[in-house]
């Protein structure tokens, strides 16, 4: 809760409490001096004072802009015209209820979705330039230009994209691309920028300014991506362009008007002097109700009271839904577009297959050996399959070649253990394989062994999932990754996916679901479920930006509009369905509470409905619609 939140909070307590305790005690007769109105005014226009003062405001400052016709306006005009009439506490109590629906609507959707202090930590502070003379300086990477050559050492940050000149290395792309597993990286590849250059020095031709570098353009992307957001307008707001006008016109010709037509049918003979009762001041009145009828509050309470119970529901389910806006959205939602690693998989990779199976001791065991010393993700699953104690006075010497795998001297067996270059250069004959996943080919004293392959684990729910949303009204699963295509492949044909697309970097993920948004109906929305910094982006510009809230990245949870807290895959058809009732219930209060409002407001025009009747109509139509909204709160 904001500053700004709390001293609005404290207002709405202290005007409640003075209003309750005046309301009551005067229908209870403890206060004798309520019985002169100019008391009994000056007491209810304190309340009215505190909580409303802001909202007046708001309406004389949309007449100086000439923006006349808003909520604000119409609240305004309608308790003026309550204190008007003389009633006080229906004026008082209508703009209670009208701040309080407000505040609780910016505390729901007042969540800051701009925040970009974790996704800072992948900004390179430096880049180490090379010099004519062979030395290196370290400059701020924003002086780098193209065609200037830098040095990145083991366990610095790559500051802007270029192209490697020499060295090799293992970079960690995890922060960019999401995957765990570090890719090789050799002369002539691409770098890009904000990954980390694992164990080599590495010299790079620089090919974009900082500005135009990945980094660069993610940190853009987050900041500015909300900008674009297509944001559902309040409905309140909507409906009193249309409403108030009419309603205020309404008002003023139902004031002036009739009393004139009836005084020219009389100066004219055609009505006796006696015929119609009252004049001007009676009509003043009737339309001073008439305004007091038209008062929105129901209409305020029941659309957030219907939203805030389906948020409650999501709440209770686990899910963190940012806004009311947010929830409506999930209940058009027509495609879900989901990152891979740590969203539909674990993010921990395992050994899934040893080919060939029968020798599958003997292979891990070579291969723990040689990945002994080594706390790279792969050896911590080689390692972890092989599951036997080490001896390591077996192991003589280990060679790391970087980009290739390890050379180790073991058991008396010279081990090679890496990819398909490292075999190549050795003159290992091996046998490719074409499974999805992170290929290891192991070689004992010259001899082909066998292979391993590591995959990450896809996670239990994920296939349900998938099928619960379809069932729920989902037309589209699609997988956005930036692993290989084999393996985004593989999981998407395991889950059911409607569709994938594999190799990505943020800002392609960012263009393909811009890409699919084009696509969609006016009723239809997308959302996107991602984890990690790499994600941010992308959760900042999709429709709906769902977030893993447990092992999400703080950059990742502050760009989303919906969080899930235990990363359980099944909570989100759960929402899509919480949303989908919310939204059905929030419609069926629109229609009841405007159909009864017309309907009261025509028997103000006409005398038959008078103030109490006004009250009635409006307190009424509040109370069933909360009770209707109650019903959001179940599931």
């Amino acid at each position: 809760m904001t500053k700004k939140q709390r001293k609005e909070l404290q207002r709405i307590i202290i005007a409640a409490a003075v209003f309750f305790v005046f309301m009551i005690g005067e229908n209870l007769g403890v206060f004798p001096f309520m019985e002169n109105k100019l008391i009994r005014f000056i007491i209810f226009l304190v309340p009215y004072y505190i909580v409303g003062k802001d909202v007046v405001k708001g309406a004389l400052h949309g007449i100086k802009e000439r923006d006349i016709f808003d909520e604000e306006f119409l609240m305004t005009l309608a308790t003026i015209g309550a204190f008007a009439v003389g009633e006080f506490p229906e004026a008082a109590a209508v703009m209670l209820f009208y701040s309080i629906g407000e505040w609780f609507q910016g505390y729901a959707v007042g969540k800051s979705r701009k925040s970009i202090k974790a996704l800072m930590d992948i900004a390179p502070e430096y880049a180490n330039l090379l010099m004519e003379d062979g030395s290196t300086k370290e400059v701020d990477p924003s002086e780098v230009n193209p065609g200037d050559i830098i040095m990145i050492k083991a366990g610095e940050r790559i500051p802007v994209d270029g192209e490697i000149l020499e060295g090799s290395s293992m970079v960690d792309t995890a922060a960019i691309t999401g995957e765990s597993v570090p890719r090789s990286a050799r002369p002539g590849d691409s770098i890009i920028s904000g990954c980390i250059n694992g164990d080599g020095l590495l010299k790079v031709k620089v090919l974009k300014k900082y500005e135009d570098s990945t980094v660069a353009k993610i940190l853009d992307l987050v900041e500015n991506a909300s900008s674009k957001k297509s944001k559902t307008e309040k409905f309140i707001t909507r409906f009193a362009r249309v409403y108030t006008p009419i309603v205020v016109i309404g008002a003023v010709i139902l004031a002036f008007l009739p009393p004139l037509a009836i005084a020219g049918l009389k100066a004219a003979g055609i009505l006796p002097e006696g015929a119609v009762d009252g004049g001007l001041l009676e009509w003043i009145r009737r339309a001073c109700t008439f305004l007091v009828i038209s008062c929105p509050c129901a209409l305020v309470i029941s659309v957030p009271l219907s939203f805030f119970g389906g948020i409650g529901a999501a709440s209770r389910a686990g899910v963190l839904v940012k806004g009311s806006n947010y929830l409506e959205s999930l209940g058009e939602l027509s495609v879900l577009v989901s990152d891979k690693t740590g969203t539909l998989t674990r993010g921990e990779f395992k050994v899934s297959s040893v080919i060939p199976e029968e020798k599958r001791e003997d292979i891990l065991q070579l291969a723990a050996y040689a990945e002994n010393f080594s706390d790279h993700p792969i050896a911590r699953s080689i390692k972890a399959a092989f599951n036997k104690d080490i001896d390591e006075k077996l192991i003589k010497s280990v060679e790391n070649i970087s980009g290739q795998g390890i050379r180790a001297l073991a058991k008396d067996y010279e081990i090679l253990c890496g990819n398909d270059k490292l075999m190549r250069e050795n003159g290992i004959d091996f046998v490719p394989c074409k499974e999805a996943g992170t290929v290891v080919y192991v070689a004992s004293d010259g001899k082909f062994a066998g292979t391993i392959v590591i995959s990450d684990t896809v996670k239990a729910e994920a296939k349900e999932a998938v099928s619960s949303l379809k069932k729920s009204g989902v037309k589209e699963v699609i997988m956005l990754t930036g692993d290989r295509k084999e393996v985004g492949e593989a999981v998407a044909r395991e889950l059911g996916l409607t569709r994938t697309y594999a190799e990505l970097l943020p800002g392609d993920k960012v263009s393909i679901v811009e890409e699919l948004e084009e696509k969609l109906l006016k009723n239809e929305k997308l959302a996107f479920v991602g984890d990690g910094i790499n994600d941010a982006p992308v959760l900042a510009r999709a429709d709906i930006g769902i977030a893993m809230g447990s092992m999400g990245s703080d950059a990742a949870i502050e760009a989303a509009d919906v969080v899930i807290m235990d990363d359980d895959l099944m909570r989100i058809p759960q929402v899509v369905r919480i949303a989908r009732k919310t939204l059905s219930i929030a419609k069926q209060n629109i229609v009841f509470a405007i159909g009864v409002k017309i309907l009261v407001l025509i028997l103000g025009a006409l005398g038959i409905a008078n103030m109490w009747a006004a009250v009635f109509a409006d307190t009424g139509v509040s109370f069933i619609c909360v009770l209707n909204s109650l019903r959001a709160l179940k599931e």
